[in-house]
């Protein structure tokens, strides 16, 4: 094992980070998507450092293939869109890159200075005050796939042996500043097969009534991140157990402690397990499809109806209800209920299911290549004409 130091104030080395090698952390580089490690050569070829971080790293680890991978820099945005003609930067409070690979998108972002008890302070730092920003210490490991280093500035690997979730931000104000990691701590808990440290599951306990504070953007994401992980069963069970779901959920949770309730968890709960399944072929699954899984058990559907257009839209507004307060697109919902309908060998109403928007940046991408296009034309038409026309002494 290595030993990464730094400098204080009065010039003096101190160690900050452990270096862990290839023979140690056993990262396998070929579970790396290639582009993923292009981004990072690039990086270093401008001068810059380059990093995988989060879940990308805390998977490898744990010899899984990453599904998404994000990278860390101490390029700033407008330099590292400098690098990479197919970058776009996004965000207003702290911006990130995006680097896109037709449907491959790699975010990158820039280390981040201490938070210094401030939720707006945004400003750049070192890696060292980076890893101290991220929710907890399994996600908090920077790896180089091009030395094959992996660096440790919290005692993470220490987490990984014990196989414990701990938290990187005092737990006085983790949930107070952000309470969607009380569910991230159980969903990583879950998916990893650790157990959350006896501290942490006091704070969350204590806690749970910062949820509410959630905006229901933030939470319709985090739902569909759990619908997705492949243990969207355990995880939904330890939500109800540490009494988080009737704040993400609470139609749901409600008819769950209804009378019929012990019928209705078993349904619920092989609807989960039965998506759960599907995910783990390592198939392509839907929102919609999710979103079905998530709500199928609770449908009420008319035995009589006048016909599949109305019968369409009541479904649809019962799963509008029923999934209160997040809001996915109405395009998500609508295939939903077409997912349902033929689950039931109901047809589909012609038209039911809008089609989706195309979004603006691709309209004016087409309209630009449609001008080249005709632009190119009229050239072939007319190849000798304009040069003719400016050739000196003609």
């Amino acid at each position: 094992m290595l030993v990464r130091y730094s400098t204080n104030g009065q010039g003096q080395s101190r160690p900050i980070a452990n270096i862990f090698t290839r023979a140690e952390h056993h990262i396998d580089p070929s579970r790396i998507e290639p582009k993923a490690i292009w981004i990072i050569e690039r990086l270093r070829q401008a001068g810059f450092e380059g990093y995988i971080v989060g879940g990308a790293v805390r998977d490898l680890i744990l010899g899984k293939t990453p599904k998404d991978i994000d990278i860390a820099t101490n390029a700033h945005p407008k330099k590292i869109k400098k690098i990479f003609w197919n970058s776009r930067i996004i965000g207003k409070r702290f911006k990130l890159v995006h680097i896109h690979f037709a449907q491959l998108i790699f975010e990158v972002s820039t280390f981040r200075a201490a938070a210094n008890g401030n939720e707006q302070n945004n400003l750049y730092g070192s890696m060292e005050e980076d890893a101290r920003r991220r929710d907890f210490s399994i996600n908090a490991l920077y790896y180089c796939p091009l030395d094959e280093q992996l660096f440790d500035f919290l005692d993470a690997m220490k987490d990984f042996k014990s196989r414990t979730v701990r938290s990187v931000v005092p737990l006085e104000t983790t949930f107070i500043e952000d309470p969607v990691r009380m569910i991230r701590g159980i969903k990583y808990a879950n998916i990893t097969g650790f157990t959350m440290s006896f501290r942490l599951r006091k704070a969350v306990k204590r806690h749970r009534h910062e949820l509410k504070r959630c905006s229901s953007s933030r939470m319709t994401e985090e739902i569909f991140k759990i619908l997705q992980s492949g243990c969207a069963c355990l995880i939904m069970r330890d939500l109800m157990k540490y009494r988080l779901f009737s704040s993400m959920l609470p139609v749901l949770h409600d008819l769950l402690q209804g009378g019929m309730s012990k019928g209705l968890t078993s349904e619920f709960e092989r609807s989960l397990l039965a998506l759960d399944a599907q995910i783990a072929t390592g198939a392509a699954v839907q929102k919609s499809h999710m979103l079905a899984a998530l709500v199928r058990p609770f449908l009420v559907i008319p035995e009589t109806y006048e016909n599949t257009s109305e019968l369409f839209r009541e479904v649809f507004k019962q799963v509008k209800d029923l999934i209160s307060p997040i809001t996915p697109p109405n395009r998500d919902i609508e295939l939903a209920v077409s997912d349902i309908f033929e689950s039931e060998e109901i047809k589909v109403p012609k038209h039911a299911v809008r089609k989706p928007k195309v979004p603006v940046a691709r309209q004016h991408h087409k309209h630009d290549e449609k001008a080249r296009s005709s632009r190119v034309k009229r050239r072939r038409r007319h190849p000798h004409g304009k040069a003719k026309q400016n050739t000196p002494g003609a």
